[in-house]
């Protein structure tokens, strides 16, 4: 009874790992059982080596009494009891496995103030007296590595979990993931992965499905060695045995590391079709991958849907990746509305430049002139001469003749290369022509 108490203590271990999530809230209870059943040999070795002293029943009810008052949760009084028991002589009149079942109670009343070193203090303690039942000082080892990786004294977490592996005929896969975050923590990332490795393939070789956040860490090792095959095959796991948004969205950009842009996109659009993308930066990355695969309508659609349903970021470049979507698949009057907000929110005139070719496309030629200005004045414009030339046609294409001429000079003076000066010269050349041949019709009516 006082030995099963003792060892039922549970030591809340949770790591945090950045990316990997990690729970390794493990029972020490559970671990010594599983110890206890998957070691058979070691049990036949303590019967030959350790003659373990008998508790003896003065001592059986007063633990049994220290017990009671710790389950209570009065664990001062607890402390009396135990405190009497070794005051004075007493110490001297117990037994080396008595004073462990002693050690070890006193362990757990500090462990359930928080005290860590003290419970830290009080297992050694249990550990040093001789001819303890081999069990014992394999569950309290463990139990002792567990209260380092609560403190993040991660180097001692190893060395005590090292330890307890050499006591341990068949540890358990769940003592492999401990030390797997032991090693993870102190940046041997090899170490961690070998250790991952073995508790994945120990529960699938039983034919169980490993924890989600096994998964996870040996991912992320694969990623950070750059091993994005491995990484990827995981990922196929996860989306496999623990489907959700953030595998889907992983797995696409794994995809993209390996240069496999159809299934980069395939990936993005299923958790799309599932109604899984929910955030902003999800369906910009989408967009972008259906323009990169020239399919430009869904990208517009798949901006338009995220704006009106108020997911997508009200940012001047969201509108503009929308905006050109949509001039790319031809549809120029949905075009138009996307740019004038892309335009307006932005902080530079480069916008209101290009908004005014989209005008022009549209044969909303005065709109296309004012937008141009608009972006001039405003400044930031990469490409003046563009917004001259896109000025001269639309004033061309209302007749003014003058108008044009000045932006296709004005295109001419900033010119950024030959091309655009030339251009901007064959339409001069083009507008003298065009009057010259007017004047002949007037002429001859």
């Amino acid at each position: 009874m006082i030995i099963r108490f003792l060892s039922t203590i549970t030591l809340a271990v949770s790591l945090s790992l950045g990316i990997v999530a990690f729970d390794a809230a493990l029972p020490a209870a559970g671990l010594v059982e599983q110890a206890s059943a998957q070691s058979e040999s070691g049990e036949k070795k303590q019967r030959e080596t350790r003659r373990t002293p008998a508790l003896r029943n003065k001592v059986y009810e007063k633990l049994a009494e220290a017990q009671a008052f710790a389950e209570a949760k009065d664990y001062a009084a607890a402390q009396q009891v135990l405190d009497g028991m070794i005051a004075g002589e007493g110490k001297r009149a117990l037994n080396s496995y008595e004073l462990a079942n002693v050690y070890n109670l006193y362990a757990f009343l500090r462990y359930s103030v928080e005290d860590y070193r003290g419970a830290l203090k009080n297992y050694d303690l249990v550990i040093r007296q001789p001819d303890i039942p081999l069990a014992m000082e394999i569950n309290t080892r463990f139990t002792v590595a567990q209260l380092y990786f609560v403190q993040e004294q991660w180097q001692q977490g190893v060395d005590a979990l090292l330890q307890w592996f050499e006591m341990t005929d068949k540890p358990n896969a769940n003592a492999y993931v401990l030390l797997s975050q032991g090693y993870y923590q102190l940046k041997d990332f090899n170490k961690a992965l070998q250790n991952v490795e073995t508790a994945i393939s120990m529960y699938e070789s039983d034919g169980k499905v490993p924890k989600e956040q096994w998964y996870n860490l040996a991912r992320f090792l694969y990623f950070d060695k750059e091993d994005f095959v491995s990484a990827l095959d995981t990922l196929n796991l996860l989306l496999y045995y623990y489907p959700s948004k953030q595998y889907w969205v992983q797995a696409s950009h794994l995809h993209g590391e390996l240069k496999d842009e159809p299934r980069q996109l395939a990936m993005m659009e299923t958790a799309y079709l599932q109604g899984l993308l929910d955030k902003s930066n999800d369906l910009v990355q989408l967009s972008y991958l259906y323009l990169n695969a020239e399919v430009p309508y869904p990208a517009a659609r798949v901006m338009e849907q995220g704006i009106e349903a108020e997911i997508v970021e009200e940012k001047s470049k969201n509108y503009e990746l929308a905006g050109s979507a949509w001039r790319q698949a031809q549809e120029t009057a949905k075009s138009i509305p996307m740019m004038e907000k892309a335009a307006s929110l932005a902080e530079e005139g480069e916008l209101y430049a290009r908004l005014g070719s989209v005008y022009l496309d549209g044969d909303q030629h005065q709109k296309a002139i004012d937008s141009v200005e608009k972006g001039l004045k405003k400044g930031g414009v990469k490409r003046p001469d563009q917004a001259h030339m896109v000025a001269g046609m639309a004033h061309f294409n209302m007749g003014n003749y003058n108008g044009a001429r000045k932006s296709f000079r004005q295109a001419q003076k900033v010119a950024k290369d030959e091309r655009s000066e030339e251009m901007a010269g064959q339409w001069l050349k083009y507008i003298a022509s065009e009057e010259k041949r007017q004047k002949e019709i007037q002429e001859g009516v």
